[in-house]
């Protein structure tokens, strides 16, 4: 009799938001169309308002369109992991690549404004750094936020992802990411050890 495959965080974590209602895959071309308007829902436009992580108050246009979408589901060294709820609407999602220098990379963590306040975000965001750990032996996760969204970045500091000091020029001039509302964008740079 063989033993039982033990279970791994990344199970674990699949599991608690299963129990919840929801259902956690790695998006696939059938998900793009989903996955744009989940990010969009998130982050722009008035219907984010509904939501605390909108960027509406500080950029307008798009956060993300089909071909951008596309770009990243063929990336080689990422993974995008797509929550859906009972009624299989896409809730949430996450981003995720490769480590470099055993640091990997976490962004485009997006909620949707009906999903916000439920606990899914702080669930994946928990699988999200279990699967860097686990399937790519990741010892820290990188991300980048807005400057201006002081209270987001509150809540990574909660969630232990500290400054690191640098930061990165916001892409002015290139509206694929967005038009700026707002001067004196720039990117801050958080890292979390993990383990």
């Amino acid at each position: 009799m063989s033993s039982p495959t033990p279970v791994t965080m990344v199970d674990a974590h699949e599991m608690i938001l299963h129990e919840a209602g929801y259902e956690v895959t790695e998006l696939t071309e059938a998900d793009i169309a989903d996955y744009v308007e989940l990010v969009s829902s998130a982050y722009r436009g008035e219907g984010s308002k509904q939501g605390w992580t909108t960027e509406a108050d500080i950029l307008g246009g798009q956060r993300l369109d089909v071909p951008m979408a596309e770009e990243m589901h063929a990336e080689t060294d990422s993974v995008i992991l797509l929550v859906r709820d009972g009624q299989g609407r896409a809730v949430a999602s996450v981003y995720l690549r490769e480590p470099e220098n055993g640091e990997a990379y976490l962004g485009v963590l997006a909620v949707s404004p009906l999903g916000q306040g439920k606990g899914v975000g702080s669930a994946l965001m928990n699988l999200a750094e279990a699967w860097v750990s686990e399937r790519w032996g990741a010892h820290a996760m990188r991300m980048s936020v807005i400057n201006k969204r002081e209270e987001l970045i509150a809540y990574y500091e909660r969630r232990g992802y500290g400054r690191t000091g640098e930061v990165e020029p916001f892409p002015y001039g290139d509206e694929r990411f967005g038009v700026p509302k707002v001067d004196d964008l720039e990117f801050v740079l958080l890292l979390k050890p993990l383990g």
